[in-house]
């Protein structure tokens, strides 16, 4: 029989986790757990009452009927008689289609309506039946520029689609920048859907033709005479329907197409212009903006003062605050006079011309409450620096220096260098031999190598050259005549191809082989990547982003709380002239030759209020995605780009970098095609969200829309990491010890770099031990077993700041389509021939009738 045993507990008193029993534990559980204690967050919140059935009914409704009051007064805020106007802005998206012809249509629909038009060609139209008025401006159809300021201001956009063509690259470009930069509400139109209907199908063989209309046409082709009612309404649905399907790509949700054949057509084309939806557009609506009506320039000399007459619209406009221009930059107001609606919506009263209208002072500037054009901050050089010492202090330090120096015996010729190195002896005449005769040998030095002649001498004598004279005597000059391409290697620049050949290479070596780097041979490594620094961990490591900071950034402006401040910005009440007045704005200091330039491109000029503090300079970053029409190659990093940035327009050269979470952001050096990066420059401050558009510029001008997105922040905190990759080979491998060669080449660098840490291709991570020899191979640990095969690589980091390269001027791009006149044969020609390079891709087949 077994003796019992006694259990006896540990002196530790181990509890055992209970038994976890299925399921919630219930309120008494909880409150028996608890014992009556409260959590912090409970005490610190609010006792919250509960609503009850006929109180959140009420709540509710009151929050209906404030929505419903918001949207009443955004409707009423347009077109009304005392707001400003719809402003509309017609586009045509082919250069066939002329937009004055819908002008005229939607002009002459009603015989009550009262038209106008002011000297700089918008067009304004009065309905008393709908009791609101609209403004039509009409850019040049060229002009890429034109039609983007235009729709920085614009209420709606007319979209006039081309019945009988597909869209061409310019339509495609217009598309793009006009999502990219802010769409307005739109409208779409159809142009010549009569003229399509009754066109004739035998009056152009030549052009392209669906396979799916094949036998409809040759059907046709039998009929004579005109084309029955019935096949012109077919035909026009048709066009109706492929029109449809191109707008339903591009714009989702419900379309309506609107054709202008009748009067009722486009009694409904205005009546869904003030009656949809405005879409908001945050850098317009939140700023004063003012079309251009008429313009005046005041000033003999090269500046004068600019009279901007126009609608107040968006915000109400203070004279005090800075102006900016697109184009043109920033500049002040000196006074703002009020004047009489030229184009009223009532018909009692009689429309007054402009000139007529009578202006009174309404507001002048102030001097010491305006805004000033200081846009950066001006650099102290001695900010920086300790203050001059008192003549104690210096007097301290020169009986310290004299105390300090003492004398060694030293042999003869050694220099103050290696007489540091030396120990202590007795002796009081050391320093003194030692540096004369230093300084006698290196006297001698000089000397020899004055004295020293060249090698050779000979050759520079001048009976040789008389030698060749008399031997030139014996021969005789031939013209020699190459074959047909003599003159082909002028015409190519061979170097712009070298550029363009390397460039290509370091994009593929980029793609295949990111950030790694050849240790130069001739160069110590200590020497060549001595601004660079290992970090333990790119993500978690420690880096001071006030460390080292270039001087460019004393001239920045910089937010302590960047969100604070356009909160408290945006909630301001804003004073001065109201939106719906019409009003002179009095703009100083304007150059002439702007001014000229603006005249002749008869483009449509732009003036936007800026908010404080949007006229000084920062470093901004740009979130921007590349674009397929033109990112076709890589861009290198501070490569020239041109940049819309919401109402601005400028050049720069910026910084690119990896759009990440965390503090360090890796730079990119190029920026390849179908990805994101961040652009960072030194640029103007700007309130987000605005809108980004990025061109690069040919050489011949022309300008490629590269990448489309949006203003990432204003910091100039953020820290762009460049990342070196030094790679290096296994020689010999013992497991997890490896000699590595080719990363270095001297063992002074070896020692330089013992501290960062290794790792490999295959994940293997390590660290130097000692160098081997004087040729740069080095012993290596790994914390695993290392192949031959593997590559070890060390990774070295340094900080990129952008270049100071803001320039607010850009040169407007050539036109966008091209006209040829048609008296002339060989335009003609070429027309015909261009015609058919440029046929659309997708159509299935060409079918040509014989005669």
């Amino acid at each position: 029989m077994a003796l019992s045993s006694v259990h006896r507990p540990s002196a530790l008193k181990q509890q055992n986790k209970k038994h976890n029993v299925l399921g919630h534990r219930t309120k008494g559980a909880l409150s028996k757990a608890s014992k009556g204690r409260v959590s912090v967050k409970v005490l610190s919140k609010k006792p919250s009452r509960k609503l009850s059935k006929e109180e959140r009914r009420n709540q509710n409704k009151q929050l209906r009927k404030f929505k419903r009051e918001q949207t009443v007064a955004r409707k009423r805020s347009l077109g009304t008689s005392n707001n400003p106007p719809f402003l509309v802005t017609l586009l045509p998206l082919s250069p066939n289609i002329n937009p004055r012809t819908v002008l005229t249509a939607l002009t002459t629909c009603d015989s009550t309506a009262t038209v106008s038009v002011s000297p700089q060609g918008i067009t304004h139209i009065s309905f008393p039946r709908f009791k609101q008025r609209y403004s039509f401006i009409v850019p040049p159809v060229n002009d890429l520029y034109a039609i983007l300021d235009s729709l920085k201001v614009s209420d709606t956009v007319m979209l006039i689609w081309p019945g009988d063509e597909e869209l061409g690259d310019a339509g495609e470009l217009l598309l793009s920048c006009i999502l990219a930069q802010g769409l307005p509400s739109v409208v779409h139109v159809l142009s010549s859907l009569e003229e399509l209907a009754q066109k004739d199908p035998t009056s152009s063989q030549d052009e392209p033709m669906d396979v799916e209309g094949l036998w409809e046409e040759l059907n046709s082709r039998l009929v004579l005479g005109q084309q029955s009612p019935h096949k012109r309404t077919r035909k026009r649905q048709r066009a109706k329907q492929n029109v449809l399907k191109e707008i339903e790509v591009r714009f989702p949700g419900p379309v309506r197409l609107h054709s202008l054949e009748r009067d009722q057509d486009a009694m409904l084309v205005l009546r869904q212009i003030g009656a949809q939806k405005q879409r908001p557009i945050f850098f317009r609506d939140n700023r004063v903006h003012i079309m251009a009506e008429k313009m005046e320039f005041v000033g003999e000399g090269s500046t004068g003062i600019l009279k901007v007459h126009g609608y107040v619209r968006g915000t109400p406009l203070s004279v005090n605050s800075l102006v900016h221009i697109p184009g043109w930059g920033e500049y002040q107001m000196s006074r703002i006079d009020l004047t009489g609606d030229p184009h009223p919506l009532e018909l009692g009263k009689s429309t007054k011309a402009m000139d007529e209208c009578e202006a009174h002072i309404f507001e002048e500037a102030d001097a010491d409450l305006q805004e000033t054009l200081i846009s950066t901050n001006e650099v102290d050089p001695m900010e920086g620096e300790q203050t001059w010492p008192t003549e104690e202090e210096l007097q301290e330090a020169e009986n310290q220096m004299k105390g300090s120096t003492r004398t060694k015996l030293v042999p003869k010729g050694t220099s103050a260098y290696q007489a540091a190195w030396i120990l202590d002896d007795d002796g009081n005449d050391g320093d003194e031999s030692g540096d004369e005769g230093s300084c006698e040998e290196d006297e001698e030095e000089d000397t020899k190598e004055d004295y020293m002649v060249p090698v050779d001498v000979a050759s520079q004598d001048g009976n040789e050259y008389d030698n060749d004279d008399d031997d030139d005597d014996e021969f005789e000059t031939m013209t020699m005549t190459d074959a047909g391409d003599c003159n082909y290697d002028e015409k190519v620049d061979y170097k712009a191809e070298q550029d363009a050949f390397e460039k290509m290479q370091a994009v593929k070596d980029d793609v295949n082989f990111p950030d790694e780097m050849d240790t130069p041979m001739d160069t110590p490594a200590r020497v060549r990547f001595q601004k660079f620094r290992g970090l333990q961990s790119f993500r978690t490591s420690t880096w001071d982003y006030n460390e080292n900071l270039p001087v460019d950034y004393s001239r920045i402006f910089q937010f302590r709380n960047f969100t604070h401040t356009k909160k408290r910005i945006l909630k301001e009440e804003k004073e001065g002239a109201l939106p719906g007045w019409y009003v002179v704005v009095h703009i100083k200091d304007i150059p002439r030759h702007l001014y000229d330039s603006q005249v002749t491109s008869q483009s449509p000029l732009v003036v936007f209020g800026l908010l404080p503090h949007e006229q000084k300079m920062s470093v901004v970053n740009l979130v921007i995605k590349s674009h397929a029409s033109g990112h076709y190659r890589a861009i290198k990093a501070k490569e020239r780009l041109i940049f819309h940035l919401g109402f601005r327009r400028f050049a720069n050269q910026p910084v690119f970098s990896e759009h990440s979470t965390g503090n360090k952001h890796k730079f990119a050096r190029f920026f390849h095609p179908g990805t994101t990066v961040v652009a960072t420059m030194f640029a103007p401050i700007t309130f987000p969200p605005v809108s980004v558009l990025v061109f690069r510029e040919r050489p011949d001008g022309a300008q490629d829309l590269v990448a489309t997105g949006s203003l990432l922040s204003v910091d100039p905190k953020r820290m762009v990491i460049k990342r070196v990759v030094l790679s290096g080979h296994p020689f010999k491998v013992n497991r997890k010890t490896a000699v590595v060669r080719f990363m270095f080449f001297n063992r002074e660098d070896v020692l330089w770099f013992k501290p960062v840490e290794l790792r490999t291709k295959w994940g293997r991570r390590g660290h130097i031990k000692e160098p081997l020899g004087t040729h740069g191979h080095m012993k290596c640990h790994f914390d695993g077993k290392l192949k031959s095969q593997d590559t070890v690589l060390l990774n070295l980091y340094k900080r990129m700041f952008p270049k100071w390269t803001f320039d607010p001027y850009v040169p407007r791009p050539p036109p966008l389509y091209t006209f040829h006149s048609s008296g002339n044969v060989d335009d003609h020609s070429s027309d015909e021939d261009s015609n058919v390079d440029s046929l659309p891709k997708k159509r299935a087949k060409i079918v040509n009738f014989l005669s």
